[in-house]
């Protein structure tokens, strides 16, 4: 992925972003407006039919939970825009990551007292009742509507996780994936209530906890995996993929590249996760009797930057060995 951009490029603080980011960000910006949209609506009706259901109320509390990754997203893509100044000298990438733990944090906190509340309605036997009502001068079970409206949520969620998912990878955004993949498993939530507010009808009093455990775990297990990732980040973990799946290449390519040079003998770097953008520092053994000029240095550290649109500080460190003690892997107190 080149480096290289156009005059009309938009920015990520200093870095300039390639028209497919640039398109990708605009399309990420429609998407969780969208997102935002379709929560009102479903918040809204997922209230005028809550119930006594304690599977109802959990779903519509993920429903709450959810607006969180499109806020912090869209709050974030506007603080990082802002240049460096002598108080951020790194600029504001590291909004995204603080976006990412506030929601993390949020997600745990809320799954955790729900799986207590759930819990002890299934311990303590509660019988929840479920009532009717009149529409068009008709009585209906409200368990009727509960379902019916769990189900038409269902569906839309997956497409909007779909959609963001490819523009996560597009973007580098691990908070747009965070919210992509819950939007991927929120149909398991619409259909565990469904299942609860079901069980009731037959008699099942216990299906409704049960179907708010299951929806409660879900929220915990979000909250877990993205405050596990968020807080890796934060930390300076070494670099990994928008899905926190494996290392991110970019490292071992910028290594490659600096290591076929005529006048460099070893490279190692260490990437650093700034957001949506890295800081790389590159440690260089120049071969034996070539020091290389100003140029050489200047020459290599825009072609590492130019081997993909995240490299934004990129700082070449000319030793005389490669320093073990920095570099992850080498030793055995490294990352591995």
């Amino acid at each position: 992925m080149s480096g290289e951009s156009t005059t009309t490029a938009a920015r990520f603080g200093h870095t300039e972003l390639p028209e497919e980011q640039h398109e990708a960000l605009r399309k990420a910006r429609k998407l969780e407006w969208l997102t935002i949209g379709f929560l009102t609506v479903t918040v809204i009706l997922v209230f005028l039919v809550l119930g006594n259901s304690q599977a109802m109320k959990a779903a519509w509390i993920e429903d709450l939970l959810s607006f969180l990754p499109p806020i912090a997203f869209l709050v974030a893509a506007r603080i990082i825009r802002r240049p460096p100044t002598e108080r951020h000298p790194y600029g504001y990438h590291r909004a995204i990551g603080v976006a990412h733990l506030v929601a993390a944090v949020a997600l745990l906190v809320m799954g955790s007292y729900l799986i207590v509340d759930s819990g002890l309605g299934l311990v303590l036997a509660e019988h929840p009742t479920i009532g009717g009502i009149e529409l068009f001068g008709r009585t209906f079970w409200l368990g009727h509507l509960m379902i019916a409206v769990m189900l038409l949520i269902a569906l839309p969620p997956v497409f909007l996780g779909r959609a963001k998912m490819k523009v996560a990878e597009t973007l580098h955004d691990k908070v747009l994936y965070a919210d992509a993949d819950m939007n991927k498993a929120d149909w398991m939530t619409a259909v565990a209530a469904a299942a609860g507010v079901a069980g009731i009808g037959i008699g099942w009093w216990w299906a409704d906890s049960m179907a708010a455990l299951v929806i409660s775990a879900s929220i915990t297990r979000d909250g877990v995996k993205n405050l596990r990732a968020a807080v890796a980040d934060l930390v300076d973990a070494r670099a990994r993929t928008y899905d926190n799946a494996e290392p991110h290449p970019v490292t071992q390519r910028v290594d490659s590249y600096l290591s076929g040079l005529e006048w460099v003998d070893q490279a190692k770097s260490r990437t650093r996760d700034e957001g949506h953008v890295f800081h790389l520092e590159s440690f260089v053994v120049p071969r034996q009797g070539r020091t290389p000029s100003l140029g050489d240095i200047e020459r290599a550290r825009r072609g590492c930057i130019e081997l993909d649109w995240k490299v934004q500080d990129m700082q070449i460190v000319l030793a005389a060995e490669l320093p073990e003690e920095f570099l992850p892997g080498i030793t055995h107190g490294g990352e591995r």
